[in-house]
Parts: structure tokens; C-alpha cells; sequence
């Protein structure tokens, strides 16, 4: 009569460890991509928590502020956002420029157009596309 076997032999241990590895391989630089989609993320999120008080200053006041710490009282740095100034593009108007601490991941803009009285997201050309929402590509 045979013995049963019990446990795992060494290369089926092998195989696991090796499935294992190659999951990782793929997964991390998934993982490392929605890292930087949400901190870019975190950029725009900033910028539009400074809509409303823009529009109430632009009604009473007539134009753009340019200080929005002063002006505004609004929050211009996080976590991974280094910065938030005020812009201008030439096609979507004036708005907000978010630099990144991340400084390789580059820059996103938030415009508001006076004509259509609409925002309007760009990524800076120094970002890369797949980091930017897709209302910003």
C-alpha cells in the first residue's frame, strides 16, 4: 500500500512563486499609473473648489481676481499639488494653473471662457496625455 502525499512538492511551490511574479509585473506599473492619474486628479479638484468663488468675484467685481489666496480664500496647494496661480490660454481664456510637487509630471489648467460663461480643462503641454482626465486631453 502506498503512502498519500500530503503538502505541496517543490515544484508546484516553484510554479506559484513564478504566477506570482508575473501578476506583479503587470500590476505595478498599473498601479503606479493610477498614482499619478490621481494625484493629477487632486490638481483639478482644487481648481474646482475655486469655481463658484471666481464667478461671485467676476460678478461683483468685473474681472478675474489675480490674487486667490487674498481675493478668494481659496486653497491653492495639496498634498501633491504644489501650486495653483491664475492664467491665461489663449483660446480658452483666464483661469488657474496647477504645478504638480512632481514637477516631471507637469501641468493642468482650469480656464473660464467670459463668451459662454463655460469652464474649460487643458493639460499643460508638459503633461502627459494618459495623466489628464479625459474632459482635459
Amino acid at each position: 500500500m502506498q503512502k498519500q502525499q500530503k503538502g505541496f512538492t517543490l515544484i508546484e511551490l516553484m510554479i506559484v512563486v513564478a504566477i506570482i511574479g508575473i501578476l506583479a509585473a503587470v500590476a505595478i506599473p498599473a498601479y503606479t499609473d493610477y498614482l499619478k492619474r490621481s494625484k493629477v486628479a487632486e490638481a483639478v479638484s482644487l481648481m474646482g473648489g475655486l469655481k463658484t468663488p471666481t464667478e461671485e468675484w467676476m460678478g461683483s467685481q468685473g474681472a478675474m481676481p489675480t490674487n486667490i489666496d487674498g481675493q478668494l480664500g481659496g486653497k491653492t496647494s495639496g498634498k501633491y499639488t504644489s501650486v495653483i496661480n491664475t492664467a491665461t490660454h489663449a483660446t480658452l481664456g483666464t483661469g488657474y494653473l496647477a504645478t504638480m510637487k512632481d514637477t516631471t509630471m507637469g501641468t493642468i489648467g482650469l480656464y473660464y471662457s467670459t463668451g459662454t460663461k463655460d469652464w474649460s480643462c487643458k493639460k499643460g503641454t508638459d503633461m502627459d496625455a494618459g495623466l489628464a482626465p479625459a474632459n482635459c486631453r
